[in-house]
């Protein structure tokens, strides 16, 4: 360990010596200071947490994920094209020490460099928080400075995929030439179905209604006497001369006085609105059911993923703050462990080109989670449709969303400007699927890679 601890402070020394530390802190605090101040906020407390956090972290996390990336490329990649890698390993220390010691470097100074910002966006959030109106000040600190939990309807996916299943099995009892179509037709019937049972739990017909239930778990037993907050999300099967629509509510347990209804609600469409709705309202197993009265002339439809949310009190900001950081850090962790594993094998730049190919992937995944959603990539065969490239790449496809999505799974920047909480249980799960995990197998790759390298070669004598 002693001489893990070395290689790390001579990292640290480099990057002091070429004022790499420097340059990237002061950019970092630059960019916490001259966000707020070329992006104007509307006022509303959302809108100001929107700049001061997302904006901010978000350039923060790619500022300081960039510069990881370059500084491991280049921390072990020159070292071995000056030759100054010579030097190390003629000493008592083995290679895979030289390796993990540079990746405790680089995260150290990640670590110090995103303490440093994040402290910078955390204080100058509480600063600029004194210049907001009363009235947002509260919302503030109610809605947004704070770690709220969340609780959604029961998922019904199996609900659907079973009927779905069920009314394609009774259709081909009807019609059994059905049982002749290719494998894609049939995949494009059962999408269609799905279609339709999904769109008779989503859709609420003029002076129809729909109904939630909503188990709130054992956080019943934390929330008497609190209020919650709802979070809705609709859109509209046509649009309405004010661009609004009405909204009916009522929330609390059926059949009893312990119900509350609201006052008509202009709603805008395709957007999110939250709003608080009194203590005590659900039952006594934690139940909460909730209930919409359609009072417009035209259908409207909920989401099953986003369109209902309860949101409740879980903690205060600063611990949920710290913990997205925490998350943050372990982005960088795996950066770090890409950059040291490309350059373990590969020159500075190749290696530094090869780690920004991954990120590209990594962003590109919109694009192929749609291509295995529409059971293509899209060229087609000799007669149209599917195409060999899709039995190739489609497979090739899932197996990097699965990876992806060990990292892209935790939105630790949403979620503070959402005021959602980021339990332990997520960062555990970050430090675990993010760190040890992919992290592990990078690190082994790139060690391994590292140990088998020639470094040197002895001078010809021809």
């Amino acid at each position: 360990m002693q001489r893990t601890l070395a290689i790390a402070g001579l990292t640290w020394k480099a990057a002091l010596r070429f004022r790499l530390f420097l340059v990237v802190a002061v950019l970092l605090l630059a960019s916490v200071v001259a966000l707020p101040l070329l992006l104007k906020d509307d006022g509303t407390a959302r809108g100001f947490t929107q700049i001061l956090i997302t904006y901010t972290l978000s350039v923060i996390s790619a500022l300081l994920g960039l510069s990881t990336l370059w500084l491991s490329c280049g921390t072990l990649a020159r070292d071995v094209e000056e030759c100054q890698i010579q030097v190390v390993v003629t000493k008592p220390v083995a290679r895979w020490q030289i390796w993990l010691g540079k990746w405790l470097g680089i995260v150290t100074l990640d670590a110090a460099l995103l303490a440093l910002s994040g402290g910078g966006v955390y204080g100058l959030l509480q600063w600029r928080a004194h210049s907001l109106p009363a009235a947002e000040r509260e919302i503030l600190r109610t809605q947004v400075l704070v770690a709220r939990g969340s609780a959604k309807p029961q998922n019904p996916e199996a609900e659907i995929e079973a009927q779905t299943r069920q009314i394609f099995q009774a259709r081909l009892k009807q019609n059994p030439k059905l049982a002749n179509l290719s494998n894609a037709d049939k995949m494009a019937a059962l999408k269609a179905i799905r279609d339709e049972v999904q769109a008779e739990l989503q859709d609420v017909p003029p002076a129809y209604q729909r109904r939630w239930r909503i188990d709130l778990g054992l956080e019943k037993n934390f929330l008497r006497g609190k209020p919650l907050q709802l979070r809705v999300k609709f859109n509209a099967a046509s649009k309405s001369p004010s661009g609004t629509f009405v909204g009916l509510w009522q929330v609390g347990v059926p059949g009893t006085a312990n119900v509350w209804r609201s006052e008509p609600m202009s709603l805008a469409p395709d957007t999110y609105h939250e709003f608080q709705i009194p203590a005590d309202l659900f039952d006594q197993d934690g139940v909460l059911t909730v209930q919409f009265v359609n009072a417009n002339d035209t259908t409207l439809l909920f989401p099953i993923k986003d369109g209902m949310e309860v949101l409740y009190p879980e903690g205060g900001f600063a611990l949920n703050y710290a913990r997205g950081l925490g998350i943050i850090f372990c982005w960088m962790a795996l950066l770090a462990a890409i950059g040291l594993m490309a350059a373990s094998f590969l020159s500075f730049p190749v290696a530094a080109f090869f780690s920004l190919a991954l990120l590209v992937v990594v962003a590109s995944s919109g694009t192929l989670a749609e291509a295995v959603s529409n059971g293509t990539v899209g060229i087609a065969g000799a007669e149209g449709g599917h195409s060999a490239a899709d039995a190739v790449l489609l497979p090739a496809f899932r197996g990097i969303l699965a990876v992806v999505g060990l990292v892209k799974n935790f939105s630790p920047i949403d979620s503070l400007s959402g005021g959602r909480s980021i339990p332990w249980s997520d960062l555990v799960s970050a430090f675990g699927q993010i760190v040890l995990l992919l992290g592990g197998i990078i690190a082994l790759i790139g060690i391994v890679l590292f140990s088998r390298r020639e470094l040197a070669t002895a001078p010809s004598n021809q």
